[in-house]
């Protein structure tokens, strides 16, 4: 039902768009043709292999791998990390993508143990990590993290975990899966961002828009052997190509235009604050992506989207549950969607929703 209300909409307030499959993939035969672009085999081919140091350079690490999926990628470096230390203990976050969304895969493989750093509603310190009395063999760290708005650490705070890893012995990886949206919030480039962590995982379609797949950076020995246990586990895919063609040629237009989301996301918070009955998180912008909260019930919001979907063609998101039965949010990444909405039609959709939910459903 959502779906089709959905594809049945004009306007999308969250995300970017893709053409349709016929458009985009006619954008994408137009580059490989203009490039001389040619397939590669099992990863080998000048492209896939150009993007993957590409990556790791903008990093400052020294190699880089496509991995097919994100879930793949951060499961298998922390194994590795843990079986090469001996030690199975991970510590992070609570909203963690491996805790929260993976099926508790790395539970059900006995891959790992995670134990939870900080409190489920703040971004994790470096005090959170010294609490545990236990030697991590790894600690994760998502930049920024989805599940609170797209908080993100103080710079500071951020510099102390470095530090501390470093003094400790535990290896640092980050879930950068949206790391492409801090480098405006911290004002760092992105190999100063990620410069003290050991390992990394970038999304190549989160923020970059391609079909899908992610890269691992690191040492080139961890590369190596995580490139090995990718083909183990059933990753290593004959072509590539598809994947690696629709990052590659938005890549650099991609990342150009993240301080333009970011300004536009510090205008939108703006926009909202003229309406008192919503509320934001985090309180002030750290990226281009915030929840939205209304003073409704999930099943109510629910209600209220459909009917907006039906009677004026805007499609606003999700509807997620709160701790509190009558609130409710909704996750906004600030992408094309919302950059080429004018203000008064974000005000429009804004003020009809203030309407409905002051009517006795």
């Amino acid at each position: 039902m959502a779906n089709d209300l959905e594809s049945q909409c004009e306007m999308f307030i969250p995300g970017s768009r893709k053409p349709a499959p016929a458009e985009y993939f006619a954008e994408m035969a137009q580059w490989c043709e203009k490039n001389n672009i040619q397939h590669d085999v099992y990863g080998d081919g000048d492209l896939i292999q150009s993007f993957e140091q590409k990556v790791a350079d903008l990093l400052g690490f020294e190699a880089g791998l496509f991995v097919i999926t994100g879930t793949m990628t951060q499961a298998t470096v922390l194994e590795l990390v843990c079986k090469q230390k001996r030690n199975p203990l991970v510590g992070m976050h609570e909203s963690s993508h491996i805790t929260r969304f993976e099926s508790q895969g790395y539970r059900m493989q006995n891959r790992f143990d995670v134990l939870p750093l900080g409190n489920r509603y703040r971004p994790w310190t470096c005090d959170d990590l010294k609490t545990w009395p236990d030697e991590f063999a790894a600690a994760l760290y998502e930049l920024p993290m989805r599940e609170l708005g797209g908080q993100l650490p103080r710079w500071q705070e951020l510099e102390e975990i470095k530090q501390y890893c470093e003094s400790e012995n535990i290896h640092l990886h980050m879930d950068g899966a949206r790391l492409w949206e801090c480098s405006s919030y911290f004002q760092k480039e992105y190999n100063e961002i990620a410069r003290g962590f050991n390992s990394a995982y970038v999304s190549l379609y989160k923020g970059i828009n391609g079909l899908g797949g992610s890269m691992l950076v690191g040492s080139k020995e961890l590369i190596e052997l995580a490139s090995l246990w990718m083909k183990r586990q059933g990753g290593n895919v004959y072509h590539r190509t598809p994947y690696v063609v629709s990052a590659a040629m938005q890549f650099d237009e991609r990342l150009l235009q993240m301080p333009s989301l970011f300004e536009r996301t510090q205008q939108i918070y703006r926009i909202v604050a003229e309406f008192p009955q919503f509320a934001l998180n985090p309180v002030k912008p750290q990226s281009n992506m915030l929840h939205l909260m209304f003073p409704v019930s999930y099943e109510r919001l629910v209600e209220l989207r459909d009917q907006l979907a039906k009677e004026k063609g805007v499609w606003i998101g999700r509807p997620q549950t709160m701790e509190q039965p009558n609130m409710s949010k909704i996750e906004w990444y600030v992408g094309d969607n919302l950059l080429g909405m004018t203000d008064d039609q974000l005000r429009d959709v804004l003020q009809w929703l203030e309407d409905k939910m002051n009517v006795t459903a």
